[in-house]
């Protein structure tokens, strides 16, 4: 594996980590007054996915959508200031964590409708197609939306088209309070892709190598034959599925399983890979940690004390001119 490559996709997911770990401590204060959906433990994926995306490719996300925000390279100083409902926020105070979006990094918006982000991504990309570009659209949900009728209507489309559509399942398990086992039959969802006529893959967060591999391989592939492709990636979210806590205190997921999770933490493990390969000594991390928590506290500063949204301009921007 490139060195270089492991470097960047640490470094990244290392950032939304602790981004959003402060997000989490900041949260009691109740300036932030809009809900904040949680990735820590579920970083790594959609740093390995955007990582191989381009400027030109088209993101669509859903209410847990941080990681996927900053992977796409939009500003975190944008992001916070939105989670503050400020002027200087990506929709300028307008959104909140639930709809972040950067048509300048053509990260086309989180969307917090369970699957309403699917048929807009699937109209990105047949205008790729039919525009003849090289760009591809992609489109991140979680197992819960894979119970949407939209699903399979949208993959429908994506296959008798043959449209350059990336569909990516964050499979943490969970739809909410809910077992995934409570709700399906089958934890492979690639099974709904073959369906379809739709190649797919299925891989866990915590396989790095392979993870990064099938990553490349899908946008790729998505690129080359302008055809749809689900990935199906196993991961597990760390906090509540709303909120900055843990969850643990309700007691509708296993201690073992959340145990075997944490232990397999993609972070830890690339972090690990990282200093075994002295890719990265452990003063270059503790430099790392430093700038990181400068930066990051930087940031906070500067949303805290920008200006709320002016009163009587929120009617502008309701209805297109």
């Amino acid at each position: 594996m490139n060195k270089n490559l492991l470097k960047n996709i640490f470094l990244k997911s290392l950032f939304i980590r602790r981004i959003e770990e402060q997000i989490a401590k900041k949260y009691s204060e109740q300036e932030m007054r809009c809900p904040v959906h949680l990735s820590i433990g579920q970083e790594l994926q959609a740093v390995t996915i955007c990582d191989v995306l381009t400027k030109q490719d088209i993101v669509f996300s859903n209410h847990r959508s941080h990681a996927h925000y900053l992977s796409k390279g939009c500003s975190p100083e944008k992001m916070i200031c939105e989670l503050y409902g400020k002027k200087n926020g990506c929709l300028n105070g307008r959104g909140g964590s639930m709809h972040l979006q950067d048509i300048s990094k053509n990260f086309f918006g989180s969307l917090p409708i369970v699957g309403s982000g699917l048929a807009l991504a699937a109209g990105t990309a047949f205008a790729q197609k039919r525009n003849k570009k090289n760009s591809i659209s992609a489109v991140f949900l979680g197992d819960g939306t894979m119970e949407e009728g939209i699903v399979h209507e949208t993959m429908n489309f994506s296959s008798i088209f043959k449209i350059p559509l990336l569909f990516i399942c964050e499979n943490n398990f969970y739809s909410i309070f809910t077992h995934l086992k409570d709700r399906q039959p089958n934890s492979d969802m690639t099974r709904f892709a073959k369906a379809h006529n739709i190649k797919s893959a299925n891989v866990n967060s915590f396989e790095i190598s392979k993870l990064i591999n099938i990553s490349r391989e899908a946008v790729q592939y998505v690129r080359k034959n302008k055809k749809p492709f689900f990935l199906q990636i196993n991961t597990y979210r760390f906090l509540e599925h709303c909120g900055p806590n843990n969850d643990d205190y309700i007691n509708y997921r296993p201690k073992k399983e959340i145990n075997f999770w944490k232990e397999k933490d993609p972070l830890i493990l690339l972090n690990n890979i990282i200093l075994k390969n002295k890719i990265l000594t452990l003063n270059n991390l503790k430099k790392i940690e430093h700038d990181y928590n400068l930066k990051i506290n930087k940031i906070f500063t500067f949303a805290k004390n920008s200006e709320f949204p002016i009163p009587n301009e929120a009617g502008i921007n309701v209805y297109a001119k």
